[in-house]
Parts: structure tokens; sequence; C-alpha cells
């Protein structure tokens, strides 16, 4: 076995890219150390270098998972100076990385969600709602969205928009393209938000 490819801090890297990928291709219990180590070509030791068992290795990968679906998240939101249009990008950024690595969505939320998960994985596995209860709040504020709680709303957005990305990644849209799904999804809430706000007022915003 060689390991000069993956010295000086690669290592790490190369083998949660390769277990992203088993997860998707066989599950989380076609996932193993041993095997992954003669995936990148390193020694069958050297893995437990960066992960002491499968569920360390579990646990990185959610970590890795959110971490990268939340910089998709925060391009999204200042994407545009249109708030509408920011608000949408969110929603397709999320049900797109859903679609994308549907297994490795499993994964995320599941480890975030067991007793034993780490404070880091949890408020980084938050920080995507936060995005959007920013969102929600800085939308009041100019006056295109109504009063109203925005971290209840932004966890209203969250389970409809998480709906339809497990819809979109099992296939079950019956011939609806995701965008279609996405876009109509945004709409209705945007719409349920904004309900109250007199239409004067909603012409006047970003």
């Amino acid at each position: 076995m060689i390991e000069q490819p993956y010295h000086h801090g690669k290592l790490r890297e190369a083998l949660l890219e390769r277990a992203m990928a088993t997860i998707e291709e066989a599950g989380v219990d076609g996932l193993s150390l041993r095997q992954l180590a003669r995936d990148v070509n390193v020694s069958h030791g050297a893995p437990a270098k960066h992960f002491r068992d499968k569920q360390a290795l579990i646990d990185a990968l959610a970590l890795a998972g959110f971490e990268s679906m939340n910089r998709l998240i925060l391009n999204a939101a200042q994407s545009s100076d249109d708030l509408r249009v920011r608000f949408v990008n969110v929603g397709k950024a999320y049900v797109e990385f859903a679609v994308a690595r549907p297994a490795l969505l499993t994964v995320m939320y599941s480890t975030k969600h067991h007793p034993d998960s780490s404070a880091e994985l949890r408020s980084t596995g938050e920080q995507g709602i936060h995005v959007a209860q920013a969102m929600i709040t800085e939308a009041q504020e100019a006056g295109a969205l109504a009063a109203g709680d925005p971290q209840t709303l932004a966890m209203v957005c969250f389970v409809s928009l998480h709906g339809a990305a497990l819809l979109a990644a099992g296939k079950h849209l019956d011939g609806t393209t995701v965008e279609d799904v996405v876009v109509a999804t945004t709409d209705t809430l945007w719409a349920g938000m904004a309900a109250g706000v007199p239409a004067a007022q909603l012409s006047q915003a970003p």
C-alpha cells in the first residue's frame, strides 16, 4: 500500500469523500474503515489515525455534510438583492443538496438527533435554519413579510422544504420537476408569510 498521496493532512479528507460516495452507493451498512483504506490505497490501519471506529467516521460525515450544505445555503442567501429571489434560492439549494446526497442527508439528521451527538454537530446542524430565520426577519423589517415569530416561521419553511426534498430524493414527484416543486413550495410559503401586508407596501419592498 502507498500512503504518499495522502500525507500532510489529506488522508482524512480523502476518506470522508470516499465515505460519502460509499453511503450513496451501498448505504451506511456498506461502510467500513478497512474498505475505505483499500479504496484510497492506504494501509488498513491508516484510517484509525483519524477515526477511532465506524461511528466516529459517521459522526465526521454528518458534520462535514452540514458544513457543505450550510455553505450552499449561505451562498444562496447572499445571491441577490431581492429578498424573495434569495428565499427561493435557499429553498433550491437545500432541495438540490438532498437530491444529490439523500443517504448523507439521512445520516446528518439521524446523527444530529442522537442523544450522544456533539455540541459542535448540533450547532452546525442548526445554522441553516438560523440563516432562514435571519432572512425572514430582514424581510419583515423591509415590509415584504407580515409580522410573526421568525423562529416559528423558519421552522414551518424548513418542514415544508424538507418534505419536498424527501419526495424529490425518493423520486416520488410523479413527473413534476424538482424546480417546479421548489418554486411552488417557496411561492406558497412566501405568500402565507406576506399575508396581511398592504399591497402598496409590498410594491415598495426590495
